[in-house]
């Protein structure tokens, strides 16, 4: 993929480069943890994502907003994401799009990767990883 496709799918795929900017660097912000978890659900969430960039942009937001009110009232993420990550995805993705073909590899590593960052708050990593 050429860097002009490139910039043409993020563009489609996550609205205008300033939002973004602006959704990464609040993300960066996020206790390791937290940011662990919304990484990994961004990842997942990119199969689900909106046509309308303006959706899509508010979906990766709206992410960004729940973790950081998580984070600020030092809520687990367990009591965010739930047992299942994968279901909490798919609900949340509901909310901005009818949704895509999530292969089930995506799924376990969205649980795999939440259930790493769940354990690092508690301090029971999983350390088979």
């Amino acid at each position: 993929m050429s860097d002009v496709e490139t910039t043409g799918f993020i563009l489609k795929v996550i609205g205008p480069k300033k939002r973004w900017r602006a959704y990464k660097a609040r993300v960066k912000e996020l206790p390791e943890d937290h940011r662990t978890a919304v990484k990994a659900i961004e990842r997942y969430l990119m199969y689900f994502v909106p046509a309308d960039e303006d959706s899509s942009a508010s979906m990766f937001e709206d992410l960004a907003d729940l973790f950081e009110q998580a984070a600020a009232d030092g809520t687990p993420i367990r009591e965010v994401a739930g047992q299942d990550p994968v279901e909490f995805a798919e609900a949340f993705a509901r909310n901005y799009t009818e949704g895509g073909y999530v292969p089930a590899r995506a799924r376990k590593q969205l649980s795999d990767d939440v259930e790493r960052a769940a354990g690092n708050e508690t301090g029971t990593e999983d350390q088979t990883a």
